[in-house]
């Protein structure tokens, strides 16, 4: 989901230097004599998140923009306090058009994820949503000219495979393939070619969105989830109005179902924040794989949406190169005698 771009935000912040709160939850963590504890928070955080997926999927008489507004009041609440905490400049001079860019590219992004949601199976978009990391490494040959390895290579091969291998599209697969004719007939309907054209757009979005993200790297990510949430909820709330979607949830069920969207966000995105405290980065994103894991469980328990073998093999190659990614920028972190490093130099070889 597109909370995995937030991780990179949050590194950007707690890497200039440790804060007295970083230093309580290190404290905390060998009191409990839990060394794992940042790696169960980011996977809690995991269940919170895809949680909030199924109740995107399930609430099918809300439109996915008015429930991407609620989403975003998870995001904001959180970082207020944050930012006020910090004494930190709301909205910098001379970011500010960098600012409203990544606000931009990453609201569009998770409206698209919502869609997608909505219109395939869940454990499908999910995973090509999920890929976003690996494509970082093109715009970032594009727009920054570094340089895009034979490494980088590979994950985006691998990956391009596993989002084909999900979507099946008909010019590759034919007309007759499993995709037309089995499991993807869900709510009365044949798949929907758009929502793997929204899960894909809102992959590339959010891969700009890292990109920018490098631009902001001396704001404190308190600043940019405080943009990010306030620009993205009035963004949302103009979209819900120019298509007639602003009206409450009917009474009963979906309400209850949109106010458990908001805590579930909330939580998802705290557990996400305190994880990295604890946890370097790279750690915390093959966690933050497990993301795939509940979607698919989700998706069989809520929907009745049993993945087919296509879906599965596709899965395994995306969430293999997000690994081999997270693994790569985890070891080049490590200092050069560190063991791990050691083991992964592999990896980091270009």
């Amino acid at each position: 989901m597109p909370e995995n771009l937030e991780l990179h935000q949050f590194v950007d912040g707690f890497r200039r230097g440790e804060t007295s709160t970083k230093r309580l939850l290190t404290r905390w963590k060998s009191q409990m004599n839990c060394p794992y504890l940042g790696i169960i928070l980011a996977t809690l955080s995991s269940l919170f998140f895809s949680l909030c997926s199924v109740i995107v999927k399930g609430l099918v008489d809300v439109n996915p923009m008015e429930l991407a507004s609620f989403r975003f009041v998870g995001v904001l609440l959180p970082a207020i306090p944050i930012v006020v905490y910090n004494r930190q400049p709301v909205f910098p001079a001379g970011k500010r058009v960098i600012l409203l860019l990544r606000c931009f590219m990453g609201t569009t992004g998770l409206m698209l994820s919502f869609y997608a949601f909505r219109h395939m199976p869940l454990a499908d978009a999910s995973v090509i949503i999920f890929s976003t990391p690996v494509f970082v490494a093109i715009f970032a040959r594009v727009f920054l000219k570094e340089q895009c390895s034979i490494f980088n290579v590979i994950t985006i091969v691998l990956t391009l495979v596993g989002v084909v291998l999900i979507t099946r599209p008909p010019f590759v697969f034919g007309e007759t393939s499993s995709s037309a004719l089995e499991s993807e007939r869900y709510a009365g309907k044949n798949y929907d070619i758009w929502g793997p054209v929204a899960a894909i757009s809102s992959t590339l979005f959010g891969a700009n969105v890292y990109i920018l993200l490098r631009a902001l790297k001396g704001l404190h990510f308190s600043v940019i989830m405080t943009n990010f949430g306030a620009f993205a909820l009035i963004y949302t709330l103009i979209v819900c109005g120019s298509i007639g979607a602003i009206c409450w949830p009917a009474c009963g069920h979906d309400r209850w179902l949109v106010v458990v969207l908001g805590i579930f966000s909330f939580l998802g995105q705290i557990l996400l924040t305190l994880s990295l405290q604890m946890e370097q980065a790279g750690p915390v994103a093959i966690a933050r794989c497990a993301d795939i894991v509940f979607a698919f469980i989700w998706q069989i328990m809520f929907f009745g949406e049993t993945p087919t073998g296509y879906s599965l093999l596709g899965a395994v190659l995306v969430v293999s190169s997000v690994i081999l990614t997270a693994l790569k920028k985890w070891a080049l972190s490590l200092p050069r005698d560190s063991m791990v490093r050691k083991r992964l130099r592999y990896l980091i070889m270009d």
